[in-house]
């Protein structure tokens, strides 16, 4: 008997690579914030505005002092990092298929949305959502060794064969006879029979052949995949500065002018910056739910909502790109975008929507 092999392993599905890769990416990314933010604790600026947060509610009944939120702040922190170091490590192993990581991910993945906000809280939002794609249709049957088999065509019918015409009698022989009745030929006879019900003219029936477009690519799941996550992300995100920025406006607006000095100067009032930022907010939030639902119609098979969502992923990519310009992290956005144009803009996509 020759060696026995092991039975090979299904192909990881792009979903978990992508998955994997933004938890680790994210995950050191988390923890680089972490480490600015505690840089941070110490300056003026930080315990000034510390100091404004205890003086006003909901900071003036938490009966903490200013060392004591900078101690509280500096411990979340460093749970942070903890968590997101253990996340980066995790992340490997779920590219090596390993099901008790992708447990443990979302068992943190809870403490480190939490924690994460001390450092902003979008890095670590992106780490939670890539988490939670590894739970989804490919990644699920491949981490439970799954392997589906591809629907069959079907063969195409064949049209019946018409079958040959009979030839045609030969025509009598009328030649001059010298005697009448001798030597004639008699004509072979006309056959009477009916002819057979394969000769008749048929119409010709389409041949059969497999329904186009009946499984749904898997690049039109990535891309509203993408879309839902990245759209829910920016949707809350933004919801919950806006509640931030409505319960303590002072507190941003100071941070504001401590950033640009010259607002005053250049006719910037403060009612107008919290107008402007209401307005703005109000707009991206309601954006990123008609994307989610542009999404939900796309995954349904509707087709101008596929190209009501391409116009909006170039849109927001568009806009990523020139945020870029001033903010690093815009990077991640934009690269979601490309992506999800880029799954939408593909030949099977579009085949799939015709």
């Amino acid at each position: 008997m020759g060696p026995m092999t092991e039975p090979t392993a299904p192909p990881r599905p792009r979903q978990v690579t992508l998955a994997a890769w933004l938890i680790m990416l994210g995950s050191v990314f988390v923890v680089l914030s972490v480490f600015e933010r505690i840089a941070g604790l110490q300056t003026l600026d930080t315990q000034q505005s510390v100091e404004r947060f205890l003086s006003e509610p909901p900071g003036d009944g938490l009966g903490l002092g200013v060392q004591g939120v900078l101690d509280l702040l500096r411990t979340l922190a460093m749970v942070a990092a903890g968590f997101a170091t253990a996340a980066a490590i995790l992340g490997y192993h779920v590219l090596q298929r390993s099901r008790s990581a992708r447990l443990t991910l979302t068992i943190l993945a809870l403490p480190l949305f939490v924690t994460g906000m001390v450092a902003g809280g979008f890095m670590s939002s992106v780490v939670v959502a890539a988490a939670v794609m590894l739970w989804f249709q490919p990644a699920r049957d491949w981490f439970d060794g799954i392997t589906r088999e591809a629907p069959r065509e079907r063969a195409p019918e064949r049209t019946p064969e018409r079958a040959p015409a009979p030839e045609p009698p030969p025509p009598p022989r009328t030649e001059a006879r010298p005697v009448a009745g001798f030597g004639s030929v008699v004509a072979a006879p006309t056959s009477s029979a009916p002819v057979p019900a394969a000769a008749w003219p048929t119409k010709a029936r389409p041949a059969g052949g497999p329904v186009a477009g009946t499984v749904r690519p898997p690049a039109v799941t990535w891309a509203c995949t993408l879309t839902w996550a990245c759209a829910g992300l920016a949707a809350v995100l933004m919801a919950a500065s806006l509640a931030v920025l409505a319960a303590s406006p002072d507190l941003v607006l100071d941070e504001l002018h401590r950033q640009n000095p010259d607002l005053a100067g250049q006719g910037v009032t403060d009612s107008m910056v919290l107008d402007v930022t209401y307005v703005l907010g109000s707009l991206v939030i309601v954006w990123s739910l008609v994307a989610v639902a542009l999404a939900v119609l796309t995954f349904r098979r509707v087709g101008w909502a596929r190209i009501a969502l391409v116009v909006s992923a170039s849109l927001a990519a568009f806009l990523c790109l020139l945020a870029l310009i001033t903010q690093v992290l815009m990077v991640l956005p934009l690269a979601a975008c490309v992506a999800t144009l880029a799954l939408l803009l593909r030949p099977d996509t579009r085949t799939w929507f015709r």
